[in-house]
């Protein structure tokens, strides 16, 4: 974990603004920058698949009735998995509806948000878009209304290659080989009242225990995601993933972890979203190794943080159809994003590397239109939301290894998060590209923020890049007719002097600087 000791309040004096201390030593490395870090979700939720990435009679649609726009913007924003089908929506999927003419495809309803689903969109199709966009799937199976054979029967549909009834069907809706899937997560959010098929710890940790030895009977080296607790805020938190575990230990990989983060008026408490991810992370670790500890087991699981973002759900565009309505597609959970949004975004990912000893995988929810960097207007444009650009530039620059960095930094307060960090910062270092990248965030919502780093065991260091992502109003938005107005810059203030970097970070800021090294 990356080592901050805050020392003191922020603020400004006439010697200039705050300052913060960094020492980066390629010595100290936390663990590998892992590529499922910069995962995405698609569920049949709103117009996230039809109108989203599936839309036959758009003008940029190719022959399967994907959006090119769509996976074109995908592939620029770097995602490396997919989770799909859901979400809440999977847990009352029949995976059957999806496959074979879709002509024959039933229609049905979705109670997890009442919708109608025409399940023109299904596993096959789900595949060949996940290939078009050069992402890695990774599967939810339905553990709400369904149970440990229907799971054992959409693993042998997706995997095993032929010569079973459900592979053979595979093979006559057009896919000859097996998908290869790895990474399946058993079920969604089972803690949740919500849910379809809510269970107590103990009857959903036997569920998945069965489900989880069942599909390894099948294929042993398959990754699984047992359900942790749907947020730091539910009640049974801790003791959810300790019974879990208890019944799962052995037979899973990882744990799941989710959290959402919403604006409620207080900017500064916004922008304390990193150090609450952070405290969860530890939290979630703890009670992981506690059960290992009892156990005395010499496995080690580790988190799955396959849904995070921010989500303004008490907003009217996160209301759900009610009564007799049940539309296909509704506008649902259509978050349009300002440049603090983006800000706490590019946070969360300096957040997730900071732990990737621990956290594995992640998933940014969603993908398209819903709570999403990429908004598409049905029959017409898509466009980048505030939030893309952070996550694209951490996706193509992070490499190699995730550093550990001593980090000194005035504290801020907001709202209920007392003393956390004001600048919040990792680094990657890839050796064969002779490059390090300092990923840095300026928390203060009205403070600019000086950054002194001493980059000890690389050499020299020269720039080769330096933006910074900010605007004086941090509530501008990007839109379908202005997207472009406010992107990451240049930041001229950004120096290196042997091993020594300097720069100015402005208040509510996210920045980027990469670095040659040894040179």
């Amino acid at each position: 974990m990356a080592a901050t000791e805050p020392v003191g309040p922020t603020g400004t004096s006439d010697a200039g603004p705050a300052a913060a201390k960094i020492t980066m030593d390629p010595a100290f490395a936390v663990g590998p920058v892992r590529r499922r870090t910069f995962g995405a979700f698609v569920e049949h939720l709103g117009r996230c698949v039809y109108t989203g990435i599936f839309e036959p009679d758009h003008p940029q649609a190719d022959e399967d009735g994907f959006r090119g726009d769509v996976l074109e913007l995908t592939r620029e924003l770097g995602v490396s998995t997919v989770r799909y089908p859901g979400g809440n929506f999977v847990s009352g999927y029949r995976w059957e509806d999806g496959v074979g003419p879709a002509d024959k495809r039933p229609v049905r309803l979705d109670l997890a948000w009442h919708s109608t689903d025409p399940n023109l969109v299904g596993v096959d199709e789900f595949a060949k878009w996940s290939a078009k966009a050069g992402v890695e799937t990774m599967m939810a199976v339905n553990l709400g209304t369904r149970g440990t054979q229907e799971a054992l029967d959409l693993l042998e549909y997706c995997n095993i290659d032929g010569g079973t009834a459900l592979s053979d069907q595979r093979r006559a809706n057009g896919a000859k080989s097996g998908y290869g899937i790895k990474m399946w997560c058993l079920g969604n959010e089972m803690d949740g009242p919500w849910q379809i098929g809510h269970k107590n710890p103990r009857e959903y940790g036997r569920l998945a225990a069965d489900t989880a030895r069942g599909m390894r009977m099948v294929e042993p080296d398959l990754e699984l995601v047992a359900c942790g607790s749907s947020g730091p805020t539910m009640s049974t938190f801790g003791e959810w993933e300790r019974i879990v575990l208890s019944e799962t230990y052995e037979l899973v990989d990882l744990i799941s972890a989710h959290q959402y983060f919403e604006d409620f008026g207080d900017l500064q408490e916004h922008l304390s979203a990193g150090a609450r991810m952070e405290a969860f992370i530890h939290d979630i670790v703890s009670h992981i190794d506690h059960v290992k500890s009892v156990k005395k087991s010499t496995k080690r699981v580790h988190i799955s943080f396959d849904e995070w973002n921010v989500w303004h759900m008490s907003r009217d565009e996160s209301r759900a159809p009610t009564g007799k309505d049940w539309p296909v597609a509704p506008v649902l959970l259509e978050d349009t994003y300002t440049v603090a949004d983006a800000v706490v975004v590019g946070d969360l990912l300096v957040t997730l590397l900071k732990n990737t000893d621990r956290v594995h995988s992640a998933s940014l929810a969603q993908l398209v239109n819903v709570i999403a960097p990429i908004m598409a207007e049905p029959g017409g444009r898509a466009w980048k939301q505030t939030t893309f650009h952070p996550f694209a530039l951490t996706s193509r620059h992070a490499s190699g290894t995730v550093l550990q960095l001593a980090v000194e930094s005035p504290l801020v307060s907001g709202g209920k998060t007392l003393d956390f960090a004001t600048v919040s910062a990792v680094a990657t270092y890839d050796a064969e590209k002779g490059e390090a990248v300092v990923f840095a965030v300026n928390r203060s919502a009205t403070e600019a923020l000086g950054l002194d780093a001493v980059v000890s065991g690389l050499g020299n260091v020269r720039v080769v890049e330096a933006v910074t992502y900010a605007n004086k109003d941090p509530y501008w938005q990007a839109t379908a007719d202005d997207s472009t107005s406010v992107l990451p810059s240049e930041n001229v203030s950004v120096k290196a002097d042997g091993g020594r970097l300097t720069a100015e970070l402005p208040a509510v800021s996210w920045s980027m600087i990469r670095l040659a090294v040894g040179q």
